[in-house]
């Protein structure tokens, strides 16, 4: 993705928290410019206290939602008719979602018919439906330099060991079935197409296993050989069974 792709953050403040938006931005950068930031929910809230102490530091505009009725959440309502505003305005080219709601899972899949990514971002309570509805997904608590247990203790977010990789069923099919399809006769893959068929196929991030880029998690594993081409501009892998 190119970096004048023009990318639209919405927050669903109700369900999300705001210990990780500025993980979530440094994220985002990656892919473009995020020129829309908005942040739904009640402002008269003060379970939204943390999040107003980020709005001016980030340039989020804050979207106020009032609750009409109890047990009904006007948020997500808004947010969702937000985004479709957003999609028929050709002002974006990609959207982020953060909130840990499976009730947005539709939306996502609306937006990707209309063939713009989403990345979504929420906590590891979120619903598995959205997870894998969204192009990338990534758990906020890995975007954190610091998350909590239970307990309120603050635990640094630590990589997975290779051990832990290995052991990771899903995760290692993922790969090698990754290489396998993008490889030439010779076996070995360019990096940038592994990476392409991972994204057209799944919502993985080797985020959430702790580390910032996927070449850092293939090397970690040592499934594969690695070799770096032309001039450290390229990085070619091969299964090394």
């Amino acid at each position: 993705m190119q970096k004048n792709t023009r990318i639209a953050l919405l927050i669903d403040c109700d369900n999300v928290s705001s210990s990780s938006i500025e993980g979530v931005l440094e994220e985002l950068a990656k892919y473009g410019t995020v020129n829309v930031r908005h942040a739904h929910g009640d402002w008269k809230s003060t379970h939204l206290t943390g999040w107003i102490e980020k709005l001016h530091p980030h340039a989020i505009r804050p979207v106020q939602q009032f609750a009409y009725t109890t047990g009904k959440n006007a948020t997500d309502s808004a947010m969702i008719i937000d985004a479709m505003d957003l999609l028929y305005s050709n002002t974006v080219d990609a959207y982020a979602l953060m909130t840990s709601d499976s009730d947005f899972t539709p939306l996502v899949m609306r937006i990707l018919e209309s063939g713009m990514p989403v990345y979504g971002f929420g906590q590891k309570k979120t619903p598995l439906p959205f997870v894998h509805a969204c192009s990338q997904f990534i758990y906020t608590e890995n975007l954190q330099a610091e998350s909590e247990d239970q307990s309120g203790n603050a635990v640094a977010v630590t990589k997975r060991s290779r051990k832990e990789i290995r052991g990771d069923a899903a995760l290692v099919k993922l790969l090698r079935t990754s290489v396998e399809q993008t490889s030439e006769d010779d076996g070995w893959a360019h990096l940038s197409k592994v990476g392409s068929y991972i994204s057209n196929n799944s919502s993985f991030s080797p985020v959430n296993y702790g580390y910032k880029k996927l070449s850092d998690l293939i090397k970690a594993s040592e499934l594969f050989e690695v070799e770096v081409r032309n001039g450290n501009k390229s990085i070619y892998i091969k299964d090394a069974r």
